[in-house]
């Protein structure tokens, strides 16, 4: 538990900060950018539960650490555990691995829609793949005029499983989630603002995160009980959905992830070059 002070505590992954009824979680860089690696997936759930047990917590500001938000998955160091899962010739054992491996990935990101306290993201730089599933399920996102967000995992031979799928379409409607998705394009703030991605667009990194943290601020001066009310109350109908929508497609990529594009993709990634997919 932390306490009404401010106390900082850092992780490999993550740093945290509380201060006057504000959690702000920092997910540290790995050189230039934040990825999520295996301490992501294992411990994000345990972080929000207890920062979500807190009264001394409020509100949270979710931010990245380096040159942006996150770059999503970290490929290299979640390789040893995905090689074992996504072979083509896997069979009914390895599928039901996968099956369980997408499943706690999705808590990792879940834990903050379920979370009782606000999640503010403030996103500054690049916000790829899984830092979209990530965006998506805050409450409310800010970025910086200098942010690119992108629905990647198409380029991958993926469809996005841990989130984006299930609730981008309540944040900029079915539409424009269909396009990002279905092109896996890149869009800058100006964009973003415009479909309703994002509430607001800052200047720099800087003014992004002092206007975070004025609007959390704002929500903490208001009485917690009824701020948690108001999110359960909206979250009755959007997470019901974002739930099966989950289970959907955990199943579609547990069923089809492991194929001979996906192969193609991690090794056009690999050799820098353009992928030649075929249905395979």
């Amino acid at each position: 538990m932390y306490h009404a002070g401010r106390m900082t505590t850092e992780r490999t992954w993550v740093t945290v900060t509380v201060s006057e009824h504000i959690a702000e979680v920092a997910l540290r860089a790995q050189g230039k950018a934040s990825r999520m690696g295996p301490a992501f997936w294992n411990e994000m759930p345990a972080l929000f539960a207890e920062l979500d047990a807190d009264d001394a917590v409020r509100v949270i500001v979710l931010r990245g650490e380096g040159e942006g938000f996150s770059n999503g998955l970290d490929l290299a160091a979640m390789g040893p555990e995905l090689a074992g899962v996504i072979s083509p010739s896997s069979g009914a054992k390895e599928r039901a691995k996968l099956f369980a491996l997408i499943q706690r990935m999705q808590n990792a990101i879940t834990c903050v829609a379920s979370c009782t306290k606000p999640v503010i993201a403030a996103i500054h730089g690049w916000c790829v793949g899984g830092g979209v599933d990530l965006a998506a399920a805050c409450d409310i996102r800010h970025c910086s005029a200098d942010a690119k967000f992108s629905v990647r995992e198409v380029k991958l031979a993926m469809v996005a499983d841990v989130g984006t799928l299930a609730r981008l379409p309540a944040i900029i409607g079915e539409g424009a989630t269909r396009e990002l998705a279905f092109t896996g394009a890149d869009i800058d703030a100006q964009r973003a603002l415009r479909l309703g991605l994002v509430s607001d667009v800052h200047a720099t990194p800087a003014e992004l995160f002092s206007a975070a943290r004025a609007l959390a601020a704002q929500i903490a001066q208001n009485p917690p009980l009824t701020v948690q009310g108001i999110k359960q109350v909206l979250n009755t109908r959007s997470e019901r959905a974002a739930a099966d929508s989950l289970r959907t497609v955990a199943m579609w990529n547990a069923a089809h992830l492991p194929s001979q594009d996906l192969g193609e993709a991690m090794a056009a990634f690999v050799q820098r070059r353009p992928p030649k997919f075929t249905g395979r």
